[in-house]
C-alpha cells in the first residue's frame, strides 16, 4: 500500500449569486492529498490516506467517499476537530483561487502522537500542500518522513499562500524534506513563488545533487520536464483539450506518476532507478494525458484507468 499524507476537505464552488446576501455553492470533496489518493485508487493502485477525519457531517462524507473509491482509511484518524472548508473562485481560464478555513481542523490539527504506527504493508509516502506548513500537522508529517526515510518518498509543495503567505516558512519546511525525497514534483508557478528567478534546470540540478532520484517541473498546459541522475532528462506536452477548469490537474499528474512507479513487482525506488529516457518520457506523457482529462471536467474529477487505455 502507498500512503498519501495530508489534508482532506470540502471545496465550495460559487455557482450563482442573488444579491450580496444570497449565493449558491457546489460542494465537492477535495484537498490535494485526498485527490492524489483517489487518483491512485482510480488507476488501480493500493493506496491509503493518512489524515485526520472529522466526526462532523462533512468528515463523515469524506470517509464515505474514500471507502467508495477503495482508498484505505486504516490510517485515517477520527477526531472531533472540524473539517477544513475551502471557497474556490475560478477565473475566465478556469484557474482556481482558494480561500481556506482551517483553524484547528481535523487535518492540520493532527499531532505526532496521533499518527498511527506504520505497518509493513506500506511501501512509500506522498506529502504535499498546506499540511507541509500548517502546525502541528507539519511537524507530525516531517517526523514521519524522517522515521521512514528508508521508504520511497514523493513530495509536491503545492503552495497555498492563503494558508501560509510567508514563503520563508515554506522554504524552511521543504528544506528539511527535500533530502528525504526520491521524487519531487513542483509547478513552475510554485517554483517562482519559492525561488523567484530560479530556472527549472537549476532547481533540478540542486535536487539531484542532494540525492533526489527524479525532479519534475510542470507548467500548466505547457511542457512538463523531468531530470534524473546521470544526465537523463525528458519532457512531454499535454494534449489539447476543452478546459472546464484546472482544479485537480496537478494532483492527477502526481497520481499518474506514482501509479506508473507502483506498477510491477519492484518497489517504486527500484522502478525509478531502472528507468531510461524513453521510460521517463512515457511516464511524463501518461501523466500529462491524465491531467488533461481532469481539465475537461468540473472540479477534481480524476480519470480512471479505463479512460487512459
Amino acid at each position: 500500500m502507498f500512503l498519501v499524507c495530508g489534508e482532506a476537505l470540502f471545496d465550495f464552488f460559487l455557482e450563482r449569486e442573488q444579491g450580496p446576501g444570497q449565493a449558491s455553492y457546489d460542494a465537492r470533496a477535495g484537498g490535494s492529498p485526498f485527490n492524489v489518493a483517489i487518483g491512485l485508487a482510480r488507476l488501480e493502485r493500493s493506496v491509503g490516506l493518512l489524515t485526520g477525519l472529522s466526526t462532523d457531517l462533512l468528515g463523515q462524507r469524506l470517509r464515505q467517499v474514500l471507502e467508495a473509491e477503495s482508498v484505505s482509511t486504516r490510517y485515517s484518524v477520527s477526531t472531533a476537530r472540524p473539517t477544513t472548508l475551502s471557497l474556490v473562485g475560478l477565473d475566465t481560464a478556469g484557474v482556481p483561487a482558494y480561500q481556506f478555513y482551517d483553524a484547528n481542523s481535523a487535518g492540520s490539527g493532527m499531532t505526532d502522537v496521533e499518527v498511527p504506527e506504520i505497518g509493513p504493508e506500506v511501501t512509500g509516502f506522498h506529502f504535499g500542500s498546506f499540511s507541509l506548513v500548517a502546525e502541528p500537522a507539519a511537524d507530525a508529517f516531517a517526523s514521519l518522513a524522517r522515521r521512514h526515510k528508508d521508504l520511497f518518498i514523493s513530495l509536491d509543495p503545492n503552495i497555498r499562500p492563503t494558508v501560509e503567505p510567508d514563503m520563508a516558512v515554506w522554504r524552511r519546511r521543504l528544506a528539511g524534506l527535500y533530502p528525504l525525497a526520491n521524487l519531487v514534483k513542483i509547478s513552475a508557478e510554485d517554483l517562482e513563488l519559492l525561488h523567484p528567478g530560479r530556472t527549472a534546470e537549476d532547481f533540478a540540478a540542486e535536487g539531484l545533487a542532494n540525492g533526489v532520484q527524479l525532479v519534475i517541473v510542470t507548467d500548466g498546459g505547457e511542457q512538463a520536464r523531468g531530470w534524473m541522475a546521470g544526465g537523463v532528462s525528458a519532457s512531454a506536452t499535454p494534449p489539447k483539450s476543452e478546459v472546464v477548469d484546472t482544479v485537480g490537474a496537478g494532483d492527477t499528474f502526481q497520481a499518474a506518476l506514482l501509479a506508473t512507479l507502483l506498477r510491477g513487482p519492484q518497489g517504486p525506488a527500484e522502478t525509478l532507478g531502472a528507468m531510461d529516457r524513453e521510460g521517463l518520457a512515457a511516464m511524463l506523457a501518461f501523466a500529462a494525458r491524465a491531467a488533461a482529462v481532469t481539465c475537461t471536467r468540473r472540479g477534481a474529477d480524476l480519470p480512471r484507468a479505463s479512460e487512459l487505455v
